[in-house]
C-alpha cells in the first residue's frame, strides 16, 4: 500500500488506529431530535492485502482498522478473524502447503504467521514499513519494507533468527509472488516497473515498465503474470518472458492487491471503496464482491448553498462529498489516482470558494476550489496538522499538533509560519469564532478553548470534557462539540460554558493500539445553515445526520 513522503495507512508519526468491537447499541437524543444514518457503514476501514487458503477462503487485511478478515464471497460480507493489533496487516500470504498463514504489519513493523488456525506467531519486529511477503517453492518466507524503507529480506520461519537482508534501494518492491521459474516477481511503486528478482543472487532485472504506479502483482495457472496499476485503476496481463502487456479489466483507481483463486478468478482490493471485485480473467467482466460507500471518514465541513447542505468528506482515502439531503457520495479525488492530487486527507473545513483538507499523517495541508475539485495549493513540513482554516487574506490558520500550537502560515508554498497560540494539548478541532478569534477543542486537556488571533490570549470556554475532537458553530453562536471520551455531541454555549447533551451512545471514537497516541482519527462535525448536524463515525464509517424534529 502506497504511502505518503513521509512513510501508506499510512502512516506513523500520528497513527491511523482501529475501532474497538461495540455492541449494537440506539443513540440517546435530547428531547425534539432525531438521528438518521445519512451514509451506511461498510466493512473495513480500508482494505489493502489479499489472500486466499487451502479451503478456497478469501482472506483481507486493514491497516488502518488493524484487522484480518475472512470475506464471504458469496455473501458479499466480511468479519474479523484475528482482531487488532496482531490482526493488522498489509500483506497476506499463505505458504506451498497451504498450513500457514503470514502477514505484515506496517504500522507496528511486525510480521506474523499462524499454523493451522493456531495461535500467531511472531516471526519478526522493528522493520517500520514492513509491507509485502510471500513464501518460495521450499516454504522460505521473503518481505518488504515499502515507504517506510526499501529492502528485501529473508524471514526465519520459526521466528529465532533476525530477518536476513538480501537488497536494499529497490525502488519500492511491491506486492509480489514467486514464479514457476522459482524467481521472485515485483512492481517498482516508484519506476513504474514490473521486475524479477534472483534472491540468492541478488541480482534485479526489468520484465515489464511504461506503469504509472504498479502496486501488485500475482500468478495464474497458466503462468500469467497479472499487475495492478493502482494510478490508472487497471488490470493488465503480462508475459513474463516477453514483456507485452494487455489491458484486461479497466476498475476504478486506488486499487492495492490482489488474489488469484484456482480456478483463476481474479480478486481486487480497493482501499478507496472498502471493497473487493472479482475479475473474469477470459472476459474481463468485473463482479462487486463487497464494497463501501466511504473508506474511513474523519473530519467534515458543510456549506448551505440555497438551501442545500453539502458535506465535504476528508475520507483518508478520498475527498468526497454527501447531499445533506438524500446521502449521495460523490468521488472528487482518490489517493493515487492519475489526475489527483491529494494525501490521506483526515480534516476539513469549507467556505466561501475553498475546502482546507489536512493530514496529520503526511503533515499537509491541501486548499482545494470547492466548486471544481481543483487542487490549489499544498503546503508541505508541517507537524501533523489536526485542522485549518483559509483566512479571507488567503493565509491559513493551522492546528498543529505536533508543536501543541495554533500558526498562521502565509506566504509562497506556506514557508512563512507564526505561532499564534502555544502549549496547547491536543489540538483537534478549529472553527472561527469572529473575525479577530477562534475556537480549538483541547482534547487531551478536556475543554474548549478560545485564542485572540492578535496576541494568542486563551479563554477556557468549557472544561471537564473527555477527549472533545469535531468542533463546528451553530447558526446562534453555540457551539456543537464532538465528545469522544464519553460518545456523544453536546452543544454548548460561550457565554456561560453550560454543556448540553444533544445525542449519546454513538459509535464513535476509534482507540489507538497499544503503544500509539491517544489522539486518532478525528470524529468530524458541522452544521447547517438551518441547524442540521452531520457527524462521521469512524467505527462504522458512516455519517449520521441530526435534525430537530
Amino acid at each position: 500500500m502506497k504511502r505518503p513522503s513521509f512513510c501508506p495507512a499510512l502512516l506513523v508519526t500520528a497513527a491511523l488506529f482501529v475501532a474497538p468491537v461495540l455492541a449494537s447499541s440506539v443513540p440517546a437524543l435530547a428531547d425534539g431530535y432525531k438521528v438518521t444514518k445519512l451514509v451506511p457503514g461498510s466493512a473495513f476501514h480500508g482494505v489493502h492485502g489479499l489472500g486466499i487458503g487451502k479451503d478456497g477462503t478469501l482472506y483481507a487485511g486493514s491497516v488502518a482498522g488493524a484487522a484480518l478478515y475472512k470475506v464471504d464471497v458469496a455473501k458479499g460480507t466480511a468479519a474479523v478473524d484475528i482482531p487488532s493489533p496482531v490482526g493488522m496487516a498489509d500483506d497476506i500470504a499463505f505458504s506451498p502447503d497451504g498450513s500457514t498463514m503470514a502477514w505484515t504489519g506496517f504500522l507496528t513493523g511486525d510480521l506474523y504467521s499462524r499454523k493451522d488456525g493456531g495461535a500467531p506467531k511472531k516471526l519478526a519486529s522493528k522493520l517500520p514499513g514492513i509491507n509485502s511477503l510471500a513464501y518460495r517453492k521450499d516454504g522460505r518466507l521473503y518481505a518488504t519494507q515499502v515507504f517506510l524503507g526499501d529492502a528485501l529480506y529473508e524471514i526465519d520461519n520459526a521466528g529465532e533468527k533476525p530477518p536476513r537482508k538480501i537488497m536494499e534501494k529497490m525502488g519500492g518492491l511491491n506486492g509480489f509472488e514467486f514464479g514457476p521459474d522459482d524467481k521472485l516477481y515485483g512492481p517498482l511503486w516508484f519506476k513504474g516497473q514490473v521486475v524479477r528478482v534472483d534472491v540468492d543472487k541478488a541480482e534485479l532485472t526489468v520484465v515489464a515498465d511504461g506503469f504509472k504506479v504498479p502496486a501488485a502483482v500475482n500468478f495464474d495457472s497458466k503462468g500469467n503474470l497479472w499487475v495492478l496499476d493502482t494510478a490508472l485503476g487497471q488490470l493488465v496481463r503480462v508475459d513474463p518472458k516477453t514483456g507485452e502487456k494487455k489491458v484486461v479489466a479497466q476498475l476504478k483507481t486506488s486499487l492495492d492487491n490482489l488474489a488469484i483463486a484456482k480456478d483463476d478468478r481474479i480478486f481486487v482490493s480497493n482501499m478507496a471503496d472498502n471493497g473487493i471485485q472479482e475479475v473474469d480473467p477470459a472476459t474481463g467482466k468485473v463482479k462487486q464482491v463487497i464494497i463501501g460507500k466511504l473508506a474511513l471518514p474523519g473530519g467534515i465541513a458543510v456549506v448551505s448553498d440555497g438551501g442545500k447542505d453539502t458535506i465535504y468528506v476528508a475520507d483518508t482515502f478520498a475527498y468526497r462529498t454527501v447531499d445533506g439531503a438524500t446521502g449521495a457520495v460523490k468521488d472528487i479525488a482518490r489517493m493515487h489516482a492519475h489526475d489527483a492530487v491529494l494525501e490521506y486527507p483526515l480534516s476539513a473545513t469549507a467556505g466561501g470558494d475553498h475546502v482546507v483538507l489536512s493530514s496529520f499523517s503526511t503533515n499537509t495541508v491541501q486548499v482545494l476550489d470547492r466548486k471544481t475539485g481543483k487542487s490549489l495549493e499544498m503546503v508541505h513540513g508541517l507537524k501533523a496538522p489536526h485542522d485549518a482554516i483559509r483566512l479571507k487574506d488567503g493565509s491559513l490558520l493551522v492546528n498543529e499538533l505536533g508543536s501543541k500550537s495554533l500558526i498562521r502560515v502565509s506566504g509562497e508554498h506556506g514557508k512563512d509560519r507564526k505561532t499564534v497560540a502555544g502549549d496547547l494539548a491536543g489540538n483537534i478541532g478549529l472553527v472561527m469564532a469572529d473575525d479577530k478569534s477562534v475556537y480549538v477543542t483541547e482534547a487531551y486537556a478536556g475543554q474548549v478553548t478560545r485564542i485572540n488571533l492578535a496576541d494568542g490570549a486563551k479563554t477556557v470556554v468549557a472544561k471537564g470534557l473527555k477527549m472533545p475532537e469535531g468542533l463546528a458553530l451553530a447558526p446562534g453562536g453555540k457551539l456543537v462539540v464532538a465528545e469522544v471520551g464519553a460518545r456523544r455531541v453536546v452543544e454548548i454555549d460561550p457565554k456561560d460554558g453550560k454543556v448540553t447533551e444533544i445525542a449519546g451512545n454513538l459509535p464513535i471514537g476509534m482507540a489507538p493500539p497499544p503503544g500509539m497516541p491517544p489522539s486518532n482519527i478525528p470524529t468530524g462535525v458541522a452544521v447547517g445553515a438551518n441547524g442540521t448536524i452531520y457527524l462521521s463515525s469512524d467505527i462504522e464509517n458512516a455519517i449520521y445526520k441530526i435534525a430537530r424534529k
